[in-house]
């Protein structure tokens, strides 16, 4: 196991700019998490921690090495691709044994290693089947299995779930992470699904446009997001983002109903402000202000309802049933205590 830096990396190529000046230490046997939208980076800073890819500018070291200009064979990691890449010729026990007869190692070293991959991911009962004979699910544990066998100091994951289906994603989800605290080992997980990463990660990277926004534990940048590209990415469905003048005793939203804030920054009074509410902030309130159903979408376990006040959109979520109906008028209120101010301009956290 290691710890990984990544200090003011940046990658170029031409005049076109990918990665700009990223900074994240990674803790041994840490389970970090990039996520972000398509093009934002993450996966090329994944290659580059791979070698996959050539540094730019900046350093990049797995434990006290600096590895820039060290070939991927050399870095003791083990990658796990979105596309399995398994070799279609081979059954899982030859798959996952490839890189260990790559490397030299005698055939009494192979085989513990394999049948020990095997029971962890419970493919002991596949090995002599070959890739085309297997789900999806199996073949990703075959990727999975064959990176355990070479015990390397980091795991790498690119997107090793995007090609499945959404019940067999969660079950890999529980596997992934089991298997981390089963092996203890670092692993850097790159992601675009903020699901996969809130319910995975030790700690989250946020990346848009080749920067990092925010870095924190789940938690931390759900609760406290420190702008709203971060605030809209993480949480599903997204917070609600409401414009209103921000005035002593709350938010004025649509110059009627005063919303209220976790705090009041008495120096901004009368600023034009962004007021983020998480859709299961709202609650049922007569004294509340009025919002105007447009969509019910029951989900069974809960309810989401799509409104609109004002000409705002809104998106509240309750545990309970709801009886309206779209074109009904409901009145809404929000606890102070979890909401959030940005200054519309910069689109940071006030």
């Amino acid at each position: 196991m290691a710890s990984v830096t990544i200090q003011d990396v940046r990658k170029s190529y031409g005049s076109v700019h990918i990665i700009r000046g990223v900074n994240v230490d990674i803790r041994d046997g840490e389970f970090v998490t990039l996520v972000g939208p398509s093009g934002c980076g993450k996966s090329t800073l994944l290659r580059m921690l791979a070698g996959l890819e050539d540094i730019s500018e900046g350093q990049i070291r797995i434990g006290p090495k600096v590895v820039n200009d060290m070939p991927p064979k050399d870095r003791d990691i083990a990658m796990v691709f979105q596309s399995y890449a398994l070799y279609p010729h081979m059954t899982v026990k030859e798959n996952m044994a490839f890189s260990l007869r790559m490397k030299g190692a005698p055939q009494a070293d192979i085989a513990p290693k394999v049948d020990k991959a095997a029971k962890i991911l419970d493919l002991e009962h596949l090995l002599d089947r070959y890739p085309k004979q297997l789900s999806g699910g199996q073949r990703q544990r075959v990727a999975m299995g064959r990176a355990i066998v070479r015990d390397p100091q980091v795991f790498l994951f690119d997107e090793p779930l995007s090609n499945l289906d959404a019940k067999l994603r969660v079950q890999m989800r529980t596997e992934i992470k089991a298997l981390h605290q089963r092996l203890s080992t670092t692993i850097i997980y790159v992601t675009h699904d903020q699901v996969e990463a809130m319910t995975m990660a030790d700690k989250i990277v946020v990346l848009n446009d080749g920067v990092v926004q925010q870095v924190g534990t789940p938690l931390e940048v759900y609760d406290h997001p420190v702008n709203l590209f971060v605030a809209g990415f993480i949480g599903s469905p997204a917070m609600n983002m409401l414009k209103g003048r921000l005035q002593a005793d709350g938010l004025l939203l649509n110059g009627r109903h005063v919303l209220p804030c976790a705090s009041v920054p008495g120096a901004r009074i009368g600023a034009e402000l962004i007021y983020g509410v998480r859709p299961e902030h709202f609650r049922f309130d007569d004294a509340g202000f009025e919002a105007t159903v447009e969509v019910i979408e029951p989900t069974g376990s809960e309810t989401q309802v799509m409104a609109s006040a004002g000409g705002q959109p809104i998106t509240a979520v309750f545990r309970e049933r709801v009886a309206s109906r779209p074109g009904d008028t409901i009145r809404l209120a929000v606890d102070g205590a979890h909401t959030h101010l940005f200054d519309p301009a910069s689109g940071q956290r006030v």
